[in-house]
């Protein structure tokens, strides 16, 4: 019986890439870099902000230099993050379906305050599990931000399931032991979700309760 979803954020609830793009190039523009594409940029993201400017700078600073332009990076996004991010369509009416029945939570590479505000901001709450980057806990694709998850709403792994857009996510879940729903409207194509064997695609948020009614025989 699945009675658990886990969500990745970026790519997958929320439509991130935009302001984060004007945060990367902010950045690099700071310290005299050339300013990257959207898509380079979508790309660059899925394993913390850490590697996001790391890509980005692509070899370009020294270790310290690469630190200054990350903090720039993060003061930047913080001021800014809610400028053009929304949630993907049908995302919310999905959530709110989701919260009657099921335990949902949200695990991301992002920083974790971020995570917790934007939980807030978009989705009034809903999530009462919402993780980030923090110390202490490993980034994706450990499986570490899951398991914390799965503790903190009280539920063992095999009623959960995983859900997100990337190669980081879907490696996520292997690590963690849950079955992985990749969706396609996020930041990589559903080629390579397929290519790496996600157990089930989605196109539209809705088809999740298609893929949770098949899991549990309804």
């Amino acid at each position: 019986m699945i009675d658990t979803v886990i969500f990745d954020l970026d790519g997958t609830l929320l439509d991130t890439l935009e302001d984060l793009a004007d945060s990367v190039n902010y950045a690099l523009a700071v310290v005299k870099l050339p300013k990257r594409t959207l898509e380079e940029i979508r790309t660059f993201v899925g394993n913390g902000v850490e590697i996001l400017i790391k890509r980005a700078v692509n070899g370009a600073l020294d270790e310290e230099e690469e630190k200054e332009c990350l903090a720039i990076f993060k003061e930047h996004y913080r001021k800014n993050m809610n400028n053009k991010t929304k949630p993907y369509a049908g995302v919310l009416a999905l959530i709110r379906c989701l919260k009657k029945d099921y335990h949902i939570a949200i695990v991301s590479n992002k920083f974790d305050h971020a995570v917790k505000e934007l939980n807030t901001i978009y989705f009034e709450g809903m999530f009462s599990v919402a993780i980030g980057a923090a110390a202490g806990i490993e980034k994706k694709p450990a499986p570490d931000a899951v398991y914390e998850a799965l503790r903190q709403l009280k539920v063992s792994k095999e009623r959960a399931i995983y859900v997100g857009d990337s190669d980081v996510d879907l490696h996520t879940a292997e690590n963690a032991g849950l079955p992985f729903v990749g969706v396609t409207w996020g930041f990589r194509d559903e080629q390579l979700l397929r290519e790496l064997g996600a157990d089930d695609i989605i196109h539209q948020p809705e088809q999740l309760l298609d893929i949770l009614a098949r899991r549990n025989n309804y």
